[in-house]
């Protein structure tokens, strides 16, 4: 037996129902359970599914944490679940089952979550969209003729098609802003560290990746960082305490903040249309909310600089993970073990010089300085997610597509998102309109190092100002 209701709520609204009584958690499981398979065949979202697991969690004395019953779902990318396959998308992965649970996931199950799957990634989240040959394609629930996003592709998916009302994402250049903002969510990428990445977060040693969850409210977002987000006793690199719980800060009001404007990218590719007419309206009602804004034609900063020093680093990252995992799985990878844009990334990267590894690490940190300091300027610089809706399925297909027509056409798509994983400052897409097709358009709001708090205040006085829990896609119920 299910709950029809179930759509009606957020993750909090389930677990205040299920605290009175009202619904039970085996209730709501059996609803996602419902609902995943009525939906997955379309749109491919969740990749593994612990149903029998879920179902003895579901009826076990659950932890009273905020999320008490609610179902929830793990991206199948570098987070480990005890007993669960962790493919991060990639055939060459296929078997590999791990022994633990990472800490972050342990904090879920604490929160009172019930943990049923995983949810689909590209070969391990270099794409900025959720296709690949392993895990297949992931399609957006407001039209699925188009990208869900990536690398929390299946992620964002599973929330915006109602199968679960919440669900964990990572964001390494834009993984979780990306997704958000194609299928109409909110997605907070914390503060670098916010979030643990232990007990083994090798792979978040250059510190662009963080995770956190992708939901349909501002206030399932704040709860979950609040049950989370503090730092583990052996973390090396812990941020700035928060200086209260960000359900607190959503209840306050923002004040009167600077807010600078920003559409420019690298490359000088301009907005799409639909998009600069959220970003448009965007700004229009921060001005009627009382905020002061600050166009910014440009920023001073070398951005063409800046992003070879990341591929300098993030190659060279690459290159490690997949020496660990020749150890790990006791053999080299196989031609057709890596989609073609992985195997050209890891040869490609084969080729750096220590020398271009290091000077990518001296200018990271560098430029990092210069773009952190332009917040004395303003306490919120607004962008889009990205320059245009959410692409067709097949545009950014990593397997069909030459890698370097790939990346210029990801180019063409992206480019607002990756330095604030470089910086490590908080950001966050929120929702703010629709393209003229009726696809989701997100805009993305970043703060000051460790300040998601401002973040928070403003997204739940947009949330209240420009309502969009009421929008409904094409795949839902």
């Amino acid at each position: 037996m299910g709950f029809a209701e179930y759509d009606r709520y957020d993750g909090l609204g389930l677990a205040h129902l299920v605290r009175k009584g009202e619904v039970s958690p085996s209730e709501l499981l059996e609803e996602a359970i419902a609902r995943v398979e009525r939906h997955n065949p379309t749109l491919n979202a969740v990749v593994h599914k612990a149903y029998d697991e879920a179902r003895a969690t579901a009826k076990s004395k659950l932890p009273d944490g905020p999320f008490k019953g609610v179902p929830f779902l793990i991206k199948d990318i570098g987070m480990a679940v005890k007993g669960w396959p962790m493919t991060s998308g990639s055939k060459y992965l296929h078997g590999y089952v791990p022994d633990f649970d990472a800490e972050l996931v342990k904090r879920y199950r604490a929160s009172g979550a019930v943990l049923m799957g995983k949810t689909n990634t590209p070969e391990f989240g270099i794409p900025g969209t959720t296709e690949g040959r392993y895990l297949g394609i992931c399609r957006n629930p407001w039209n699925p003729n188009h990208s869900s996003g990536g690398s929390s592709g299946g992620a964002a998916s599973a929330v915006a098609s109602g199968m679960v009302a919440l669900a964990h994402g990572s964001d390494g250049l834009g993984s979780i802003r990306i997704p958000s903002a194609q299928c109409g969510l909110v997605g907070m990428k914390p503060t670098q560290y916010r979030n643990p990445g232990g007990p083994d977060d090798r792979n978040r040693a250059h510190g662009f990746v963080v995770d956190h969850v992708l939901t349909r409210t501002v206030r399932d977002s704040a709860a979950m960082l609040d049950w989370t987000g503090w730092p583990e006793a052996d973390a090396p690199y812990a941020p700035v305490p928060k200086a209260r719980p960000y359900m607190d800060e959503i209840r306050t009001a923002p004040g009167r903040l600077k807010i600078g404007l920003y559409t420019e990218v690298p490359r000088g590719v301009p907005p799409h249309p639909d998009v600069q007419g959220v970003f448009d309206e965007t700004a229009r009602t921060l001005e009627q909310l009382g905020h002061t804004l600050i166009v910014k034609k440009d920023l001073p900063i070398d951005w063409r600089k800046l992003y070879r020093a990341q591929g300098a680093v993030s190659g060279a990252m690459f290159v490690a993970t997949i020496d660990e995992l020749k150890e790990m799985l006791g053999r080299e990878p196989a031609p057709d073990d890596l989609e073609p844009l992985a195997w050209a990334s890891y040869k490609g990267a084969m080729k750096l010089t220590p020398s271009m590894v290091g000077q990518g690490l001296q200018t990271l940190r560098i430029i990092s300085r210069q773009i952190i300091a332009l917040w004395s300027e303003f306490d919120v610089l607004l962008s889009p997610v990205t320059l245009t809706p959410p692409p067709p399925i097949g545009l950014l297909d990593p397997v069909g597509v030459e890698p370097r027509e790939f990346n210029r056409r990801q180019s063409q798509v992206f480019g607002y998102t990756p330095p604030y994983n470089m910086t490590g400052q908080p950001s966050l897409s929120l929702p703010m309109g629709m393209s003229s097709d009726g696809l989701p358009i997100g805009m993305m709001f970043t703060g000051r190092m460790s300040d998601e708090a401002t973040l928070y205040r403003l997204a739940a006085q947009l949330e209240e100002a420009r309502p969009w829990a009421d929008r409904r896609p094409q795949v839902w119920g």
